[in-house]
């Protein structure tokens, strides 16, 4: 009921990139030989899916579960940045994904704010877009530095 009232597009993405991240998850075990360790796993994690996308859950549950959500973006993407900075060089980022990434949560703010009003959402992908304008700029920034003992031809 929750995600009914509100279009694909504003949560077809993370189902998804869900999918994706339990399959990746899944793999990992099987091919650690944990192939059992990994049917538990999708059990749980659909599990626990299902109990929060069900009516059990209150909403403020999972509006905070979302907000918690920011945290982990800022410090995954302020820990890239202290490696670019300390390293004096953005490594192998690829250009093409730091820019779309940058440009694809620019334009997740316009759609959550016109498909959802959801504040939170939105808040998050400014907090993303932030993020994400300082990693673009890093790599800009050191685009013609190479990691030491290698040279960047041209």
């Amino acid at each position: 009921e929750r995600l009914c009232s509100w279009p694909c597009s504003a949560w077809g993405e993370a189902l998804f990139l869900m999918i994706q991240t339990v399959a990746i998850g899944f793999l990992i075990q099987h091919y650690r030989g944990s192939s059992l360790r990994g049917l538990a796993f999708l059990v749980l994690y659909f599990s626990l899916v299902a109990i929060l996308l069900s009516p059990v859950t209150p909403l403020s549950f999972v509006a905070a579960m979302q907000a918690t959500n920011m945290p982990a973006i800022i410090i995954s993407r302020l820990i890239q940045v202290s490696t670019n900075y300390r390293n004096g060089h953005t490594g192998q980022l690829s250009a093409v994904t730091v820019l779309l990434l940058f440009a694809g949560s620019l334009a997740r703010i316009f759609t959550s704010i016109q498909e959802t009003g959801d504040s939170l959402m939105a808040l998050t992908y400014v907090v993303s877009s932030s993020c994400n304008a300082i990693i673009a700029g890093q790599l800009l920034y050191y685009w013609n530095c190479a990691p030491p003992g290698r040279q960047k031809t041209e």
